[in-house]
């Protein structure tokens, strides 16, 4: 490899050519990166534990979504079809992940070649082209972090299309007008996710973990807050022997559990202790911060 001068900017390369040379510094191909020494090398690296617990949280996102729209559609209404939804609406992100999966290089494979972030600036390369003596740009916008950018797009664009497929199909097998709202309800959130992703997605990245145990515990409290009754006996009898009220206090810690792991790394798994304090908190004290009682006092 002959020497040549590195190029201006962070993320602008050399490619090899055909001859053995160098060419112009630019935009790496897509599947490339510059190094630190301009040269633009193949993405190669196996994605990191962080890496793959990013783009499960990614995934959960539309997942929970799903089942939150469809629950509040059915209102009350506890019957097979509802349970079919539920059950489908998981198949159809799993499917969008999957599919997602194997389309990228290595093409048919479940597996990714990455090159992993190192700073928040990979995420966003578009505000980092250079303008060698301040004249004309260089353009270097490139995908740094491929293919963690684009294949949550992947994901969200597949499970929508499974989403128009699957659920009307459902619903026309199971001749119920049920769950309609929710297709529709899907219609929305993932333009929503997608826009999110595109303009938040190296800040999503570094901050997810914060981003689950905050949003679990606020999602936690407002489940119980609804609940007429706040004694601490009538809000663990409700949690319990309540089928509905159960599996949500369980998805909240598995959860909450999730995003403690994603922040641990398996390295402090005696956190995981701690996923049951924030309802048990809430339970334990919700009685002492009734409004009524401290406008009364």
């Amino acid at each position: 490899m002959s020497i040549v001068r590195t190029c201006s900017g962070l993320y602008c390369g050399r490619t090899e050519l055909e001859n053995g040379s160098w060419g112009e510094c630019g935009a790496c191909p897509r599947g490339f990166r510059t190094n630190a020494t301009s040269y633009c090398v193949e993405c190669s690296e196996e994605p990191t534990l962080y890496d793959w617990q990013y783009l499960g949280f990614m995934m959960l996102l539309p997942l929970v979504l799903h089942l939150f729209f469809i629950d509040m559609v059915a209102a009350g209404n506890r019957n097979s079809t509802i349970v079919a939804q539920l059950v489908c609406a998981f198949i159809e992100v799993v499917i969008g992940t999957v599919s997602a999966l194997i389309v990228l290089p290595p093409t048919g494979s479940m597996d990714l070649h990455v090159c992993s972030p190192k700073a928040l600036s990979d995420w966003y390369t578009l505000l980092h082209n250079p303008q060698p003596d301040y004249r004309e740009t260089l353009h270097c916008t490139q995908e740094a972090v491929y293919p963690l950018y684009t294949i949550v797009l992947l994901i969200y664009a597949f499970g929508l299309l499974m989403t128009v497929i699957l659920r009307p199909l459902l619903l026309a097998w199971r001749k119920s007008n049920t769950g309609k709202k929710a297709i529709y309800c899907a219609l929305y959130f993932y333009p929503i996710l997608v826009l999110i992703h595109t303009v938040a997605a190296g800040l999503i990245y570094f901050s997810f973990p914060y981003i689950i145990i905050i949003i679990s515990m606020m999602t936690s409290a407002s489940h119980f807050s609804i609940k007429i009754d706040q004694t601490s006996p009538a809000l663990l009898s409700a949690s319990l022997t309540n089928v509905r009220n159960l599996i949500i206090l369980i998805g909240h810690w598995i959860i909450h559990a999730y995003g403690i792991i994603s922040l641990t790394g398996f390295k402090e798994l005696w956190y995981l202790t701690l996923v049951p304090a924030p309802a048990l908190f809430y339970i334990l004290t919700a009685q002492f911060t009734d409004p009524l009682k401290i406008h009364n006092d």
